[in-house]
């Protein structure tokens, strides 16, 4: 392999027509061997083929059944980036790395292992995985890469269908564009890991169908899974990894599932017989498989006509829609609950609603599980977590219960929470009704309520008043903020557990926690010798609390105890976007695609803190550790401890106490103490230089110069190559250039020395978004790494900058 690969590198059943090359080598290659138009590798026992095939005039990398069905493709390398003629060449290169080149010898796909070997080696298994791995590795847990874990659209035996909880890694399928195209289309099938973890088929970020969770013998939405003759299938759920999986009970046998361009999950099983797939079970039986086809409280019958109802104790939302077919607002109760004096009904046959909001024990009885939810006044229903051996573990719902329809057999029990008066002494639908709890005195029992609630009262009293005193808020416009009691948070956070911390910040540590009802919070408490303090806490209430967009972090509440004070924040998985941008081994985790969204979410954000929110907000210490990944990688800003808002007519404010992260204040403030949005838009462009080249602005090193991140970006692009920014670990995951140079384009423009220059975020909105024409950008600000303002800077400047108070963070990697 040449030097310049090297150097490129480092920085519905679907069916076609193969013309069959004219070589087939062994199973594998190795650094000195390539795979070309003309060669296939075939696994060894000869049940599948790896090559180059053609669709709709571009050339695809995949994996298809050589014995049995040439034409059935079931992994497919470059489907964002086809090749536009059969030159491809697919290598091996050291330390262990897949690259496919086109004529040009342009990087197109790459695998994405970084540990190094010796000897690396891919090879095509039989049961259709591609590996990288070390030539005398046998353990397939020290494999450096395998597309079993990039699967396309096919779940073939010996796969993991699910998520790696520890590294992050996420094993699903996105159906092809259509029968022509297998670039990515429209349909993921993925299983969620929160609550109680289902798989979860969607059309963009609209759910389209669930499975229901796993009941330790099938998925409940899946009443007609069983022991069979054809596939045996597991579920694993533990402190590391969940997933489903399934096996072959004959090895004669070739089974696999698909996910159809038209979002149809299809079993299909090979008959030798007539040379041909013939479906064996769909996940798709009827309408009623339609998410939420009735909406809360609604149930699907596929029976009846129509086909949706209102649960006992339930009455059509809104009457006149029901009539006309549209169910999708659903039921409301007749009579509200009444806490204590609830009880529950029994409801037998049913599909579980969805669980992505439910808490989970595996170790408690069906009584303990009764007992929790009745003391729970938000608990709306309950049930086994395993039916198995008559049943075990606790399932607990809280909010409205959605996406439940009714079975013939093989459905399961549901506990539901109704009024007393709702109930009845001689109910027998669905099952009947558990026994209400036997009281000795209800004087007595009335009374302790009483004291209970007034306490209650007397308590939420005292912490709003604390927080009014905190926040500087008139009684008219106190916050809507949940209020937790410390008791919740230290049980939710196991007495504040050193194993739960997940980091520690200029507010204080900060902790992983799971509330009763499942949810995972993270909980920021402030420590006594706090660099911040009350005017920070005051800042994260009052300025992110009525905050709501999905770019934003969520305050879920805060508790004040005593001499403690608590945020209780929506817990983000994948913790902050500098764990994985400066971070050699997982930046590889994000290709061009996801940062892109990530630069594209970070911006909505912002536009949303400076444009479309109640208040006009300068978020101020805007960086990459403040932005925070959920499980799909999608970007929250986060840390409103210092932002400031504007009222009226305001646009900039001037401080004597400048306050931030080196490296990402602009010049203005730094110098003269002048905030404004467009300090923000700068933090913001030097994210965006920070994102694309996977290098911190404050502490970049380049041997030939003494420049900083900006510096080198404005080098680069006056010199005509702002490729050369790129983080090479991504390098070729884009489909095109125009892209990745628009955002290199508009990043240098948001770090202009001059404000007036920068553009606004609702301009940097639609720049990015491919729109309009982008202006030359200046000289950017902060040019040299040993210069404080900038290369031109003067003396007196620096003389300026000494007069403030500065509260600066300085960043470290992690």
């Amino acid at each position: 392999m040449g030097d310049s690969a090297v150097r490129l590198l480092l920085c519905s059943t679907i069916f076609f027509s193969i013309s069959i090359p004219s070589k087939s080598i062994p199973d594998s290659i190795t650094p000195n061997r390539t795979v070309t138009a003309n060669e296939t590798l075939v696994s060894s026992q000869g049940n599948f083929e790896l090559g180059f095939f053609n669709k709709s005039k571009n050339w695809y990398l995949g994996i298809w059944y050589k014995k049995i069905s040439p034409g059935t493709v079931v992994w497919v390398a470059n489907r964002v980036v086809p090749l536009t003629d059969p030159s491809g060449v697919l290598r091996i290169v050291n330390p262990g790395i897949l690259v496919l080149l086109n004529s040009s010898g342009t990087l197109i796909w790459s695998s994405n292992s970084s540990t190094l070997v010796l000897n690396p080696i891919a090879k095509l298994l039989d049961s259709g995985n591609l590996v990288v791995k070390d030539q005398n590795e046998p353990d397939p847990e020290n494999f450096l890469w395998q597309s079993f874990d990039y699967p396309s659209d096919n779940f073939l035996p010996g796969m993991k269908f699910g998520k790696n909880l520890k590294t992050g890694l996420d094993r699903y399928f996105t159906s092809w564009k259509s029968s022509e195209d297998p670039s990515p289309g429209d349909f993921t099938y993925r299983l969620d890991p929160s609550g109680d973890p289902q798989l979860i088929m969607r059309s963009g970020d609209v759910v389209k169908f669930r499975s229901g969770p796993w009941n330790g013998l099938r998925f409940s939405g899946f009443p007609q899974m069983g022991p069979n003759t054809v596939y045996a299938f597991g579920f694993v759920f533990n402190q590391e990894e969940v997933y489903y999986y399934f096996t072959l009970v004959n090895d004669s046998i070739v089974t696999r599932l698909v996910l159809n361009p038209n979002g149809q999950i299809q079993r299909f099983a090979w008959v030798d017989r007539t040379r041909g797939w013939v479906l064996y079970s769909s996940a798709q039986t009827d309408n009623c498989d339609t998410y939420a086809l009735c909406g809360a409280y609604g149930t699907c019958t596929i029976n009846r006509s129509p086909p949706c109802g209102c649960l006992k104790g339930f009455e059509a939302k809104f009457q006149q829609d029901w009539d006309k077919a549209d169910w999708s607002n659903g039921c409301v109760r007749m009579t509200p609950l009444d806490c204590r004096k609830d009880d529950f009904v029994k409801y037998s046959g049913i599909k579980l609603p969805d669980t992505r909001y439910t808490w989970v024990n595996k170790s408690m009885d069906l009584r303990e599980c009764r007992r929790t939810c009745l003391e729970k006044c938000n608990c709306t229903a309950y049930t086994n977590y395993d039916i198995r051996g008559g049943g075990s573990g606790c399932l607990i719902w809280f909010g409205d219960l959605i996406d439940i329809r009714e079975y013939d057999e093989n459905g399961q029990d549901l506990y539901m929470r109704m009024a007393a008066s709702e109930i009845g002494s001689s109910a027998k639908e669905k099952g009947g009704v558990i026994a209400a709890s036997v009281v000795s005195s209800v004087g007595v029992l009335i009374l302790g309520l009483s004291m209970v609630y007034w306490l209650c009262k007397r308590k939420q009293g005292k912490i709003k008043s604390s927080i009014r005193g905190y926040t500087s808020m008139s009684q008219k416009d106190e916050l809507e903020l949940p209020l937790f009691e410390l008791a919740t948070i230290v049980n939710a956070t196991d007495n504040f557990s050193e194993d739960n911390k997940l980091g520690e910040g200029g507010f204080g540590p900060v902790y992983k926690g799971i509330l009763m009802g499942g949810q995972e919070i993270a909980v920021k408490r402030l420590s006594n010798n706090s660099k911040q303090g009350l005017d920070e806490f005051k800042n994260e209430v009052v300025y992110i609390a009525k905050l709501q967009h999905r770019n934003l972090v969520k305050l879920l509440g805060c508790c004040i105890e005593g001499e403690e004070k608590m945020l209780i924040y929506e817990h983000m998985p994948n913790k902050s976007l500098d764990c994985f941008i400066f971070d050699g081994k997982r930046s590889v985790l994000l290709d061009w695609p996801q940062r892109f969204n990530i630069i594209m979410g970070i911006a909505r954000g912002l536009l949303y803190l400076h444009q479309d929110s109640r208040l006009t907000i300068i978020h101020r210490d805007l960086k990459a550790e403040n932005v925070l990944l959920d499980s799909e990688m999608n970007p929250k800003i986060s840390d409103f401890g210092i932002a400031r808002s504007f009222i009226g007519s305001e646009t900039e404010a001037n401080t004597k106490k400048v306050v931030g992260t080196h490296g990402y204040i602009s010049p203005e403030y730094a110098v003269h103490g002048v905030y404004s949005m467009k300090s923000d838009v700068f933090s913001f462009g030097v994210l965006v230089l920070e994102i694309l080249s996977g290098k911190r602005n404050r502490g970049f090193h380049h041997p030939d110069n003494d420049l900083n991140l900006l510096g080198h970006a404005w080098k680069l692009y006056v010199q005509g190559s702002p490729l050369e920014l790129i983080d090479p670990s991504i390098r070729g995951s884009w489909p095109t250039e125009c892209e990745l140079l628009r955002c290199v384009h508009v990043g240098l423009l948001c770090v202009q020395q001059s404000r007036e220059d920068r553009p606004s975020m609702a301009t940097v909105a639609v720049m990015l978004g491919g729109e309009g024409s982008l202006p030359r950008p200046k000289q950017p600000a902060f040019f040299t790494e040993a210069s404080p303002v900038g290369a031109d800077s003067s003396s007196s400047k620096h003389e300026a900058f000494s007069g403030f108070e500065s509260i600066i963070t300085e960043v470290e990697g992690r």
